[in-house]
C-alpha cells in the first residue's frame, strides 16, 4: 500500500463540514492529515463530518469559529496547535454568497460579504503565516470562484470579494515563497452544494445550460483540486489560481 501523501500533516479546512468543504476534510484526513474542520454555526454537519474521518480511519477535531473574527480565529488556531500539533495546510474554504441585483446591495451586506470571503482568508493566513515561515514550510490554499474571474451583475460584492481573494493569493505567494510556504487558489464553479442553490436560486439550470461540460461539479472534484495544489505534485506552482468550472467563462 503506499504512502498517503500528507501523512504526518496537520490541517485547517475553513467551512469545513459541508459542501466542498467537507469534501476536502475527507480527503485530507483519507490522505493521512489531521485535520481541525471549522464551521461557524452548524455543529451537526461539523460532528457528522468528523465521524466520516474517524470511520475512514482518520483523526481530526471540530472547531467552531467566525472566520470574520481575530479573536475567534486566533482561538481556532490555538486549539489546533494545542490538539493536534503545528499547522502544516490551510484551507481557506469558509464563506458566503448572494445573488441579488445591485439595487439590493446595501453597504451592510457590501461589509459582511467582504468581511467573511476576504478578511477571513486575510486573517487566517496572518494567524499561521508566521509559524510557516519559521518552519520553512507551508501550503495554502484559497477557495474563491469563478465569480471573481468572469462579470457577475447579479454578484457584485461577492465577486468583488472573491476576485480580491485571488489578488491576495498572488501576492502572498510572492512574498512567502523564498520560505518555501506556497500559495494558490481554487475558483470553483457551479458545484453541488447548499450554498451554490441558495446563492443562485433558480439560476442552477441556466448555468448547467451555459457549461461546456453540461453538468454541475461535485465536491469531490474541487478536493481533488485542492489535493494536487497542496501536495509535492505541485511544487513548482505557487501564486496560481485554477478554475474548475466545467469549460464556462
Amino acid at each position: 500500500m503506499s504512502q498517503r501523501i500528507f501523512e504526518g500533516r496537520n490541517a485547517v479546512v475553513t467551512g469545513g463540514a459541508r459542501g466542498i468543504g467537507k469534501a476536502i476534510s475527507l480527503m485530507l484526513a483519507r490522505e493521512g492529515a489531521k485535520v481541525a474542520v471549522n464551521y461557524e454555526r452548524n455543529a451537526n454537519a461539523a460532528r457528522e463530518t468528523l465521524k466520516l474521518i474517524e470511520e475512514a480511519g482518520g483523526q481530526g477535531i471540530i472547531v467552531q469559529a467566525d472566520v470574520a473574527s481575530e479573536s475567534d480565529v486566533d482561538r481556532m488556531m490555538a486549539m489546533t496547535r494545542e490538539q493536534l500539533g503545528p499547522i502544516d495546510l490551510l484551507v481557506n474554504n469558509a464563506g458566503i454568497a448572494e445573488t441579488v441585483p445591485h439595487t439590493q446591495v446595501t453597504f451592510a451586506s457590501w461589509k459582511r460579504m467582504l468581511d467573511v470571503n476576504l478578511d477571513g482568508t486575510f486573517l487566517t493566513t496572518w494567524a499561521i503565516k508566521d509559524e510557516m515561515i519559521a518552519r520553512r514550510f507551508g501550503r495554502i490554499v484559497n477557495v474563491a470562484s469563478l465569480a471573481g474571474l468572469v462579470k457577475k451583475k447579479d454578484m457584485i460584492h461577492y465577486a468583488t470579494a472573491k476576485a480580491a481573494v485571488i489578488a491576495f493569493t498572488r501576492h502572498c505567494a510572492e512574498a512567502f515563497a523564498p520560505h518555501n510556504v506556497r500559495v494558490n487558489c481554487l475558483a470553483p464553479g457551479l458545484t453541488e452544494t447548499e450554498l451554490s442553490k441558495t446563492a443562485n436560486p433558480g439560476l442552477v439550470d441556466k448555468l448547467i445550460g451555459i457549461t461546456p461540460m453540461g453538468r454541475i461539479a461535485q465536491p469531490e472534484e474541487m478536493a481533488a483540486v485542492v489535493r494536487f495544489l497542496l501536495s509535492d505534485e505541485s511544487s513548482f506552482i505557487t501564486g496560481q489560481t485554477l478554475a474548475a468550472c466545467g469549460g464556462r467563462n
